[in-house]
């Protein structure tokens, strides 16, 4: 749809030529009516492309996590050995997002203790987290962790953990923070 956008622009853009170098309104008119042709081209290209949802426009982006992170340009999903094995799938899918209580989201919304990151991953992680494993991971602050946009991972439940603790740690009347017994 793109191509065709392209070609009534470069014809609008010729009928603008003849309709400055003459008196005629006719050619300045038919430049308009291209221009106003690529112009509802476009609309409709978008609209088709909004109304076919994430699906089409997600597609390639599910292929390209579950291929290899686009280490090999992520297109090839089907014919990517790595994804045919369920090992290779298991080890590199990304686990679901934690579902979070509301009072659990705001207690740990004000925590500092330490959870762990991968780089270019959306989850954060308790440091013995099953899903970790051997992989490198960087230490943030919880809090930070959630201002950056990582979300809770649904295999070690760090929200539910962190927020259990706290309330125990709260419960107990201990002076101490949350921090020294996460850690």
């Amino acid at each position: 749809m793109l191509h065709v956008v392209l070609l009534l622009v470069l014809a609008a853009l010729g009928l603008l030529v003849p309709a400055l170098t003459t008196t005629q309104t006719f050619w300045a008119w038919s430049s308009v009516g291209a221009s106003g042709a690529a112009a509802v081209v476009l609309v409709l290209d978008w609209w088709l492309r909004r109304r076919s949802g994430p699906r089409a426009a997600g597609a390639t982006g599910v292929d390209h996590q579950i291929s290899g992170g686009g280490r090999r340009g992520g297109t090839e999903g089907a014919d990517d050995p790595r994804a045919s094995s369920g090992q290779a799938e298991r080890s590199d899918a990304e686990p679901a997002e934690e579902d979070v209580d509301a009072a659990d989201a705001l207690v740990v919304a004000d925590l500092t203790d330490e959870v762990r990151v991968l780089d270019e991953r959306p989850r954060y992680h308790l440091a013995d987290c099953s899903w970790l494993g051997e992989r490198t991971s960087l230490g943030l602050p919880v809090d930070e962790a959630r201002r950056l946009g990582f979300t809770p991972c649904a295999v070690c439940r760090p929200d539910s953990s962190l927020a259990g603790a706290e309330r125990s740690a709260d419960s107990t009347g201990s002076g101490e923070p949350a921090e020294s017994e996460a850690s």
